[in-house]
């Protein structure tokens, strides 16, 4: 019996997807040109970034079901998402890209069977470690995303907002406060 499987990875990732989503829901339109450095992403392209960016665990895991990383065209592959991530959209094309792809992969991570999951992949000759179990790999799409929402956080500050998750949980803690004074 696993404690963390398919279902547990798939839900996770769902909430990771939501509370993104809170946050490209959050920012204006007029801001999605927002970059912190001219050599950094804008807003867009890191939410365009993020939406498409599971294609590649998909590829690796779900489509080609690669056992082994090497020969695979890492370097071809992010090009064709850096692409996308210059491809001009609107605040609702991206919101759509995020809902649509985010769901995809979960409805794929929630299908993996425990052997799958506990496949090893090979990494190319001279990476460290040198093979991962596709659970790793998978779940590591999730703390990918984590990593860049992290800095749609440090952008929305740099805009004047207070991110949605901030907001929720001073509000819950306005709340239990008063909670407590009403004792």
């Amino acid at each position: 019996m696993t404690y963390y499987g398919a279902r547990e990875i798939a839900n996770s990732f769902r909430t990771v997807r939501k509370n993104t989503i809170a946050i490209a829901e959050d920012i204006p339109e007029d801001q999605y040109g927002f970059q912190c450095t001219p050599e950094t992403r804008t807003v867009a392209q890191t939410l365009v970034h993020i939406a498409v960016i599971t294609s590649l665990a998909e590829k690796i895991h779900f489509t080609d079901r690669l056992k082994t990383l090497e020969g695979f065209d890492f370097f071809g592959f992010m090009g064709k998402i850096i692409a996308e991530e210059q491809v001009k959209r609107s605040k609702a094309e991206i919101l759509k890209m995020l809902q649509e792809n985010g769901e995809k992969f979960a409805r794929l991570l929630e299908n993996a069977s425990e052997e799958f999951l506990a496949e090893s992949v090979i990494y190319p000759a001279g990476m460290q470690p040198p093979m991962k179990s596709r659970l790793e790999m998978l779940i590591s799409a999730k703390e990918h995303e984590m990593h860049h929402r992290g800095q749609l956080m440090v952008m929305e500050r740099m805009l004047g907002m207070v991110p949605p998750l901030t907001r929720q949980m001073h509000a819950f803690i306005a709340q239990m406060q008063a909670a407590k004074a009403n004792r």
